[in-house]
């Protein structure tokens, strides 16, 4: 059967989640929320994603999620690609981490989304991850960041959250207002049915009827073309990455005819495919293929020990 084409666009706003493997606990270790927090901070940076809302409960991930550019399945292949990469590692484990493929619905910003930046909120209480007299400082969610502006990423806004509880400001008074609400919310059984909370992670959108005709509009020519759009995107990724790494070759003062030319190892490509890592969402694979640096075992193993050991004055030319 053919995957779900995963619908993306500029300014696109989505509910991403995905659980760990077999029902497992995967967020309970807090060497394993730091872990995913940088990569979601890595992620954030390299794509310019906005987020909104976010939690780790025990078994998996919610993120109320912006993307000013049409980058949501790069972004998330880079995202959760990494962060298995590293756990395993850091285990000294392999295997699949979650459970399948991340869900993502399309999130009306003016009907949905400050809802849903509520539901993500509560996600650690109502899974009994965290209990509700912890919520406003409990590092498994945004809440701790919306109450203690110092803890932000410069990728984090709350304002949908507070806009949502009548327009509350994002100052002490305004914040302790939301707390009680969301302390309130969380066991208002009734209010949640008014938010719709039981539709949160169904289906493929949160929002008003007239926001689902208006995505069904915009994106009914790309039903039943999710191949042909899966290669554009990787066109499209592609083609970001070679005009990056072009730019770094004139930093170094060589052509791409100098790929084929010198070893798999040598420095200035490992520091090359390292700031290419670094600035990018580009693929061990690409990486071995395009540089001729071998296959993505090679270039993940010798990029990770460069990046430990880096050349000073490689880095210097880079920057």
């Amino acid at each position: 059967m053919a995957r779900k084409l995963r619908l993306e666009s500029k300014g696109g706003v989505y509910h991403i989640l995905n659980h760990g493997s077999k029902g497992l606990p995967l967020f309970r270790a807090e060497k394993t929320r730091e872990i995913f927090m940088r990569c979601l901070n890595e992620a954030c940076e390299k794509t310019g994603w906005r987020v909104h809302a976010w939690c780790l409960t025990a078994n998996g991930y919610h993120l109320a999620l912006e993307t000013p550019e049409a980058n949501l399945v790069e972004g998330m292949h880079w995202l959760q690609g990494t962060f298995s990469a590293r756990l395993n590692e850091q285990r000294q484990t392999s295997g699949r981490l979650f459970k399948d493929r991340y869900k993502s619905l399309v999130v009306d910003p003016a009907g949905g989304l400050g809802a849903l930046c509520h539901f993500i909120h509560l996600q650690p209480v109502l899974t009994r991850s965290v209990p509700l007299a912890q919520l406003g400082s409990a590092p498994a969610t945004s809440v701790s960041w919306l109450m203690a502006p110092a803890l932000r990423a410069s990728w984090y806004s709350p304002a949908a959250a507070l806009n949502q509880v009548g327009a509350l400001r994002d100052n002490p008074p305004g914040r302790k207002k939301y707390l009680s609400y969301l302390t309130g919310l969380a066991t208002d059984e009734t209010a949640q049915a008014q938010l719709r909370f039981a539709k949160m992670s169904k289906g493929w959108l949160i929002g008003t009827g007239k926001f689902a005709k208006k995505m069904q509009r915009d994106h009914g020519t790309a039903l039943g073309q999710g191949q042909k759009l899966a290669r554009k995107r990787q066109n499209t990724q592609e083609s970001v990455w070679q005009e990056t790494m072009e730019q770094l070759l004139r930093k170094l003062g060589r052509s791409t005819k100098a790929l084929a030319k010198e070893g798999k190892s040598v420095d200035w490509k490992l520091a090359l495919a390292a700031a290419l890592k670094s600035r990018t969402t580009v693929t061990n694979r690409w990486l071995g293929t395009t540089l001729q640096m071998g296959n993505l075992h090679e270039v993940s193993r010798k990029v990770a020990a460069w990046i430990r050991q880096p050349d000073a004055a490689l880095v210097r030319k880079l920057s």
